[in-house]
């Protein structure tokens, strides 16, 4: 399987069982319309000589026997050698089902996910890390999130359990890498010196300009969130160093246009950037629905101008869903296998209840467990096993399918009650990333390689 497409005066062409990308000239790109490419069409054969036509043929010939073009796609048989996966490696340990916030669109009821408002005990924090230890098996790096709600509101435990988190270390051979989401409300000195030291991550929430963010991401008063937050954060990445932070946000039907949120972002000072689509049934006024799609896909080629004339400057930033990395990428269980929720990765509870992954948390039908029991329903686990790309048939003859490894579960549950049938929506979206992503880093070769010359 291959896929072409023309963007910005290139002619792309993906091979998509070998990740391989081709920057092609038009007659190859119009040759490689059909799948045998010797089948020339008479047009073609009108607007080039025999000879050109020969020489293309022979250049794409070439790149197939060298298994760049239409190779065989050998991924699934090299899915399905290895062991299924057993071990976790990461938690989102929700140290507060309780929020500062009251967001409309919050997948979470503003952080009580459904049930009440409350705080994980120092005691079940513990719980959590030791059991993340007991069941990683030879795995050494551990990843914790500290998540809600919002989860500095329960500051003490978190402070806490990384202490204790570093004292099991050497118990049990592991290392942990802390992180952390906040709306930053209450950061302060003490908080921000800690989170430089401990956490290798902390996203911080904010929606972009005044107007879009205030209008959905509120706080308990009605005061501006934006006028608190942002001093707060220009405050936190001045002093975060050359360590991990990213600047999420969440666009909504309420203001489509969100490249110019994603600006005034980077305009703010923040250099790594996240704008993530809302998540949303099509009955609340925020949802994004399907007749969206034609100014959400053209406020994605606008960021991805801006990014390019911004490259190699002093305004350049970085937008998560354009990064990729063309040269290396995961292996082939990885993207065929997807996220790791349910399997690799559990959402633990303020009482310690164990779910697939936060967005499922709060449905007992997924339901997984608990830190005292453990796995009690293997075969709700074992479910999760069972969602790579290879099951699901939407994903079948989807050339971005390594890419995005199937999409989100909950996702697709939520839209399709199916955990097999992707968002539609969402692979849209995911298709003109991607298609984005190759075409920029594509153009980022050529002004490096201008710069070199130079």
């Amino acid at each position: 399987m291959i896929h072409r497409y023309r963007y910005g005066g290139e002619n792309i062409v993906i091979d998509v069982p070998s990740g391989s990308i081709h920057l092609v000239d038009d007659l190859a790109y119009r040759l490689l319309a059909n799948d045998d490419y010797h089948l020339v069409t008479d047009e073609i054969r009108q607007d080039f000589s025999a000879e050109q036509i020969d020489q293309a043929i022979g250049e794409l010939d070439e790149l197939k026997e060298s298994g760049l073009l239409h190779s065989v796609d050998q991924t699934k048989q090299i899915v399905d050698r290895f062991p299924k996966r057993s071990d976790i490696k990461a938690i989102c340990l929700h140290v507060a089902h309780d929020c500062n916030l009251r967001c409309d669109y919050c997948f979470a009821s503003s952080g009580d996910y459904q049930g009440s408002r409350e705080l994980m005990s120092l005691e079940t924090g513990q719980k959590a890390l030791k059991f993340l230890c007991q069941h990683s098996g030879q795995r050494y790096q551990l990843e914790v999130d500290f998540f809600g709600g919002e989860p500095l509101m329960n500051w003490p435990v978190v402070k806490q359990l990384v202490a204790y988190g570093r004292q099991l270390e050497p118990i049990y051979h592991k290392k942990f890498r802390f992180t952390l989401t906040t709306n930053g409300l209450l950061l302060d000195d003490e908080i921000e010196d800690f989170l430089h030291r401990e956490m290798s991550n902390v996203v911080l929430s904010i929606d972009g300009r005044k107007p879009t963010n205030d209008r959905v991401r509120k706080t308990l008063n009605n005061k501006s969130s934006y006028d608190i937050i942002v001093p707060k954060f220009q405050r936190f990445i001045k002093g975060r160093g050359d360590k991990q932070y990213y600047v999420r946000g969440t666009f909504t039907a309420h203001e489509l246009a969100f490249s110019q949120d994603v600006e005034h972002l980077h305009q703010l000072g923040f250099k790594e950037l996240s704008m993530e689509p809302v998540v949303a049934k099509p009955g609340e006024p925020y949802a994004l629905t399907e007749e969206h799609l034609p100014r959400l896909l053209q406020e994605y080629e606008r960021l991805a101008q801006t990014m390019l004339e911004a490259y190699n400057t002093d305004d350049e930033f970085r937008f998560f869903h354009f990064e990729i990395d063309l040269a290396g990428g995961p292996c082939a269980v990885k993207k065929a296998g997807g996220c790791g929720a349910g399997i690799e990765y559990l959402a633990i509870t303020p009482s310690g209840e164990l779910y697939p992954c936060h967005q499922f948390v709060g449905d007992e039908q997924f339901l997984l467990g608990d830190l005292d029991q453990g796995i009690i329903y293997p075969e709700r686990r074992n479910r999760f096993n069972h969602l790579s790309v290879f099951d699901k048939p939407d994903c079948q003859n989807c050339w971005s399918k390594y890419y995005c490894s199937g999409g989100c579960h909950a996702n697709a549950f939520n839209f399709n009650a199916d955990l097999t049938v992707p968002y539609r929506l969402a692979c849209e979206l995911e298709r003109k990333r991607v298609e984005l992503a190759i075409y920029l880093a594509i153009k980022k070769m050529e002004v490096d390689r201008a710069t070199q010359v130079s």
